[in-house]
């Protein structure tokens, strides 16, 4: 559609490697280290009835399989690997890494993490070591290595399940080991201490540094620290968790041949540039569970499930975990209720997920996370989640050819990590300023109208896409700048949210005025930014209908474009609220306020028409997915209100066999997932 170059193209593994699995996978995280044999023969025979055939084993088994430093106990670990091979079950191995036994930290103490406030992290939770100590690396490889060469060709062993959750609970580390791998970190990136300064303005409250040795990590100061230094400081803790992945991933493919796997969290721990760790597994998984406090919870998750397909160059990938019901470490941790489950499960399966697991299998007695619900419950198989589960694996288990289609989508959403961490440091215009909130306006809306979404960078190739959607672009270079320029200049729609354009990638001004990078696209500058008081409320006059809108305005100089929407009062009265301007073949929208969800509507209504894109019309509170197959579309159809809806959907309902010509009907908190032939 769209004449131009780009940065980069789409992102992704650079070779997806599935599991040898038949179907769907469906299991979770096994811990059979904390229950008898006798409860192992149980559980094998339990997961053959819920059609189960993958689980994780050996996440946190660090201490039974490395009983002190060099020496090795596998006795167990070969008993239920063989035995869950007997069953048919196939396993994704863990290497232990997330949480290094007693006798590490007794050996190597120096080995513990540090916080930015100079507390030493203790022993008896998970993580707590350091990324940069040289013993964890070293200890880290050398089980990686011990368990590749035992079991890395072993039949049952199909995935390898690197660490675990990287950066959750400990990401960013101050010890000694840091700030010296952090110099090495600087020095590789700037070459120079000109540079290094020249990036991070040490002009600004005599910061200057002569000697790389000055130079240490952002830790807790009188004041605010250095944003740039922060800034950086994030960059090298996601590289320096990125390069104990690579040294496990590396170790364990001398050994073996089956694919590599970590487990993200997509949108629900922002440490991780996804982006560039989804270029280093083999096959992309992810970690979700249902924010509580989020009444409406099916949207995050849609958000979550749409980012890791996207991370992943829109690949089939892996729901590695989710909840039967409810979780363990929330401040009130609400219950799943009847049917629940399933609907999440289908939701992530339409999104792309071709594996539905969960933590757990069986809940654990003891420990901090005994309230953490699991597949089979304390209550036993007697309870209706074991119910719900063994009904959910009967019902992936006719999903097969479901497998390795993909979603297509005509609009992506910006989303960028490096510019949610600058923008989350201290001293923003307004500490209302929330990047994910606005993320999160802008996809249900689309959510709403039953678009689907791709999430992407600011420099990947977006010509294939009819509109482009930048919520919370706070940070951008002059590079992605043009790239997005470029994008609408050969047809594309472009729309930007206020703090959007504000700095490089260093964290400074651009030239010129808020946003100045994008002014051939979007035909405006922002001379002043005006947040509002808290509690205002502010009117806008779009298309001569009145909405409210709230925390922010701006002092517009709008150049070449049109005025959609004006502020009729607050600070900014009589400005522009929302423009429109016309650049080469395509369009840009700005908007300089945040409007009540009315208001937004009423503005992508308006920008839907300008991209050639329809809201499909679904009933409200149904969830619409397709998936685009060789032979046939497969429709997900999810109901997530009490009463029966009629969707415009023929095919054949693989789960039920029932044929719909033109009308399809789905009860009250049911799924369907019809088969549609080309």
């Amino acid at each position: 559609m769209h004449d131009q170059a780009h940065t980069r193209a789409t992102p992704g593994p650079a070779q997806l490697r599935w599991p040898e699995l038949q179907g769907i996978a469906y299991g979770g995280d096994y811990t059979p280290e904390q229950w008898s044999r006798e409860v192992w023969t149980e559980d094998v025979a339990l997961m053959r009835e819920a059609g189960v055939n993958l689980v994780s084993i050996g996440i946190f088994a660090w201490a039974l399989i490395e009983t002190s430093e060099g020496d090795f106990d596998f006795s167990w670990l070969d008993e239920i690997i063989e035995l869950l091979h007997a069953n048919g079950i196939r396993v994704d191995l863990g290497t232990p890494t997330a949480s290094p036994p007693a006798w590490f930290f007794a050996n190597h103490p120096d080995a513990r993490a540090v916080t930015r406030d100079g507390v030493t992290m203790g022993f008896g939770s998970r993580g707590m070591a350091s990324h940069s100590a040289p013993a964890y690396r070293e200890a880290s490889v050398r089980i990686a290595t011990e368990l590749a060469r035992r079991y890395g060709d072993h039949p049952a062993v199909v995935l390898w399940h690197v660490h675990n959750e990287y950066g959750v609970p400990v990401g960013e580390d101050y010890s000694d080991h840091s700030v010296r791998a952090w110099r090495l970190w600087l020095q590789d990136r700037y070459g120079s201490l000109d540079a290094l300064n020249a990036a991070w303005g040490t002009a600004f409250w005599g910061q200057h540094y002569g000697q790389w040795e000055h130079i240490g990590a952002p830790a807790a100061a009188p004041s605010v620290v250095n944003p740039s230094q922060r800034l950086d400081f994030a960059r090298f803790t996601d590289d320096q968790l990125r390069a104990c992945f690579i040294a496990e991933r590396d170790a364990i493919r001398a050994h073996s041949d089956r694919p590599i796997t970590t487990n993200f969290m997509a949108n629900q721990h922002g440490g991780s540039d996804l982006w560039k760790w989804a270029a280093e597994v083999d096959v992309v998984s992810d970690d979700h569970y249902l924010w509580a406090a989020d009444e409406e919870g099916e949207i995050g998750l849609a958000i979550a499930a749409d980012l890791t397909r996207s991370v992943g160059g829109g690949a089939p990938w892996i729901l590695m975990e989710h909840s039967t019901s409810a979780v363990n470490w929330q401040p009130r941790n609400v219950a799943k209720r009847p049917g629940e489950m399933a609907r999440n499960s289908l939701s992530h399966l339409g999104r792309g997920a071709d594996g539905i697991l969960f933590f757990q299998w069986r809940a654990s007695r003891s420990g901090a996370e005994k309230f953490h619900s699991a597949m089979i419950p304390h209550a036993g198989t007697g309870s209706r989640v074991f119910r719900e589960v063994a009904a959910l694996g009967a019902t992936l288990g006719k999903l097969s050819e479901v497998q390795g289609s993909r979603v297509h989508a005509d609009v992506a959403i910006l989303w960028d990590f490096a510019s949610f961490w600058a923008q989350g440091l201290e001293w923003r215009p307004s500490e209302d300023l929330d990047a994910a909130e606005r993320i999160r306006a802008y996809y249900e809306r689309l959510w709403r109208d039953g678009i689907t979404v791709d999430f992407a960078l600011p420099s990947h190739d977006l010509s294939r896409y009819k509109l482009v959607i930048a919520p919370a672009q706070y940070m951008l270079s002059a590079a992605d700048a043009a790239n997005l320029n470029s994008y609408v200049a050969g047809g594309g729609t472009l729309v930007v949210s206020f703090f959007s354009g504000v700095v490089d990638e260093n964290d400074a001004v651009h030239a010129g005025g808020f946003a100045a990078p994008l002014e051939p696209a979007l035909g405006i500058l922002v001379e002043e930014h005006l947040p509002l008081r808290q509690g205002d409320t502010v009117t806008i006059d779009f298309d001569g209908r009145h909405y409210d809108a709230d925390i922010w305005q701006e002092d517009l100089s709008v150049t070449t474009a049109q005025a959609r929407a004006v502020h009729l009062d607050g600070p900014g009265r009589g400005e522009a609220a929302v423009t429109r301007n016309a650049y080469g073949a395509g369009s840009g929208w700005y908007v300089a306020t945040r409007p009540d969800a009315t208001g937004l509507q009423a503005i992508m209504t308006a920008v839907y028409a300008d991209a050639g894109i329809s809201p499909a019309g679904w009933p409200a509170g149904v969830e619409v997915i397709v998936r685009h197959g060789a032979s046939a579309d497969y429709i997900v159809a999810i109901n997530h209100t009490i009463e029966t809806v009629s969707l415009s959907v023929s095919g054949t309902d693989l789960v039920t066999g029932a044929v719909s010509e033109g009308t399809l009907m789905v009860t009250g908190g049911d799924v369907a997932v019809v088969r549609s032939p080309h």
